[in-house]
């Protein structure tokens, strides 16, 4: 990992369990209720310092635009159309606009927005040792993109359910109306998920332009704190555009660690379990990010407040789209190997830096270039690589399937360079290389004097 990098850690314990004390959360009066059949309730860096932070999902026990002209895009799927608007250029030195708009108070952002934000359950049954039944929930935000009832949410909210089709989402809207929801699709590098809830005449937010956005602007976020606090509305600024952070997950396959590195936009708005998924307004009243997470503890211990951070809505649009028609994110290059970077210590004994190759997957294009376990890809093109968290961004940044690029290998003491031809990453691609992961976590759990390291898939 790369020294000017954040480290993200994931927990499932990174909300509440148990209830809120007697707190009884009442439903709060908002304009527009949501229509549709309703669904019954089911019963169910910087100098390296690790440095822990945490995906806002909270785990407990049991859209109206001003100063923009409104522009759509009908998609391919009758009713379906996701809204976005335009809004007046902020410069740095006035909040005046030049088209005549002007931006919402925090009372109408919320009475504007309030039925088009929603509450995400993901509830997991399960039965323990005892034989005794048990449900536990991972509660996040999210908010309806479409009239026809998509929802967008972040993948880590929904996570459980996008691995095991037996775990139910269930969205709540503010005037009470609950829907028990179908994943369409998710991206988990990216951290986004859409579902689709069987309603009509919903209230879609209206997308804005997160380009535009200037450090010191206000904005705005509408979520669920503590899975408990529903629909709650915190304010803060734009702090900084354009952070690298990194969040580090357990690839539940292979036990290995697994990091993701996301662009994300970093503002002072209150940011607690439960608002992950949820919607960051700007004053105009359009979505300009996805809550994600926040920073809140250093590796010495010291606390931070006001380190939150969201997914440019701009990053995220046509992965969105993506993920509606397709179901999952197309055109992202796969080579179909294993690979883990080379620790320290073995650097300390002459062995290079770079992206450790733990397995290749029959039929690859990996295997296909001629690349071989214990290869060490040391440059992709003229980019270099040091690790494997260095192969997964320069891959994800700079290439997409069906593009040809040049590996630098070690191989032994030869180097050598192949010529390789991207896949796609998709379902098919992905289950092929499975195998080989679950070789490798068989022999990463048996004794031995090799690489006593795990490695992730790509």
């Amino acid at each position: 990992m790369g020294t000017n990098d954040f480290n993200f850690y994931n927990s499932e314990n990174d909300g509440y369990r148990g209830g809120f004390g007697d707190y009884t959360d009442p439903i709060p009066a908002g304009p527009g209720a949501p229509g549709g059949p309703e669904q019954p309730r089911k019963h169910h860096g910087f100098p390296t310092k690790a440095v822990a932070l945490l995906l806002a999902c909270a785990v407990v026990g049991g859209g109206a635009g001003v100063g923009g002209a409104a522009l759509y895009r009908q998609m391919d799927r009758g009713d379906t159309v996701i809204y976005e608007s335009e809004r007046p250029t902020v410069e740095v030195d006035t909040v005046a606009n030049s088209n005549g708009g002007e931006p919402m108070i925090p009372e109408q952002l919320y009475a504007s927005n309030l039925a088009s934000c929603v509450g995400i359950t993901v509830s997991t049954t399960s039965v323990n040792i005892f034989g005794q039944t048990t449900t536990s929930a991972a509660s996040g935000s999210g908010f309806v993109l479409t009239q026809d009832g998509y929802i967008v949410t972040n993948y880590h909210v929904i996570e459980d359910a996008a691995k095991d089709s037996s775990v139910s989402i269930e969205v709540s809207f503010a005037d009470g109306k609950q829907y028990t929801a179908k994943l369409v699709g998710g991206e988990q590098d990216n951290d986004v998920a859409v579902l689709k809830i069987e309603a009509s005449d919903l209230t879609p937010v209206k997308l804005g332009d997160s380009d535009q956005l200037v450090v010191g602007e206000g904005v705005y976020t509408i979520g669920n704190p503590l899975g408990e606090l529903t629909y709650s509305l915190t304010d803060g600024l734009v702090s900084a555009l354009d952070r690298l952070i990194t969040t580090t997950s357990t690839n539940p396959s292979t036990g290995a660690a697994e990091t993701t590195t996301l662009n994300v936009l970093q503002t002072n708005c209150d940011i607690n379990p439960g608002n992950s998924g949820g919607p960051l307004f700007d004053s105009y009243g359009n979505v300009v990010g996805i809550v994600t997470a926040k920073y809140t503890q250093s590796s010495s211990g010291v606390s931070a407040e006001g380190l939150g951070f969201a997914l440019p809505i701009n990053d995220v649009k046509e992965i969105i789209t993506d993920l509606i028609e397709n179901g999952y994110v197309t055109g992202k290059p796969y080579m179909g190997v294993q690979v883990t970077s080379v620790p320290d210590y073995a650097q300390h004994y002459g062995v290079s830096a770079g992206a450790y190759v733990e397995s290749v997957a029959d039929g690859s294009c990996a295997q296909k270039a001629g690349l071989q376990a214990d290869d060490i890809i040391i440059a992709i093109d003229d980019t270099a690589i040091d690790s494997s968290t260095a192969l997964t961004a320069a891959l994800s940044s700079g290439y997409k399937a069906g593009d040809t690029a040049k590996l630098t290998v070690l191989r032994g003491e030869d180097k050598m360079e192949l010529t390789i031809t991207f896949d796609e990453k998709n379902e098919q691609t992905e289950a092929a290389n499975q195998p080989q992961q679950e070789s490798n976590q068989q022999v990463q759990q048996q004794p031995s004097t090799g690489w006593p390291f795990g490695g992730f898939p790509w």
